[in-house]
């Protein structure tokens, strides 16, 4: 998982910057695996390989998870990032959330579309919000899921 995250990371495509540290980054991984509670990770696997992997964690908010995601690039296109959502969106509901939310860059139009076509729904933008190794900011596109309205 770590490996795949930095490999992305150096893609430019998250917010993780390299150079990625391998064993600290596994490490968090390790103990995110068992911890307990609504925070829960997940791989996608290709011939045995780990080439992607997506994690939700608890937000501010009560019943909000947040999620993340990592896909090497050989193995985007192949329905693994829709498999992982549902994965994601599945355990949402067990858990009683109701909202999954996530940040894409902007210009990231294929993870974009991925996140529309599950549902997700652009609800603002975090302009020039974060700032980078070089000192250029980035901003940030707000997307979330919910699922289940409240009744009323």
């Amino acid at each position: 998982m770590a490996r795949v995250l930095a490999a992305v990371a150096a893609e430019g495509l998250i917010a993780t910057e390299p150079p990625v540290e391998l064993g600290a980054r596994a490490e968090r991984f390790r103990e995110a695996i068992e911890s307990e509670g609504p925070a829960s990770l997940w791989v996608l696997e290709d011939d045995g390989q780990v080439v992607g992997n997506a994690g939700v964690h608890e937000t501010g908010a009560a019943g909000v998870l947040s999620l993340g995601m990592a896909i090497l690039p050989h193995a985007r296109g192949r329905g693994g990032g829709r498999a992982l959502l549902d994965a994601i969106l599945e355990h949402a509901h067990a858990c009683g959330a109701h909202k999954v939310e996530l940040e894409v860059w902007p210009d990231n139009q294929r993870a974009i579309a991925l996140y529309a076509a599950a549902g997700f729904e652009v609800e603002g933008l975090r302009r020039e919000h974060y700032r980078r190794g070089d000192g250029s900011l980035r901003s940030s596109l707000l997307m979330s899921r919910l699922l289940a309205r409240p009744a009323g």
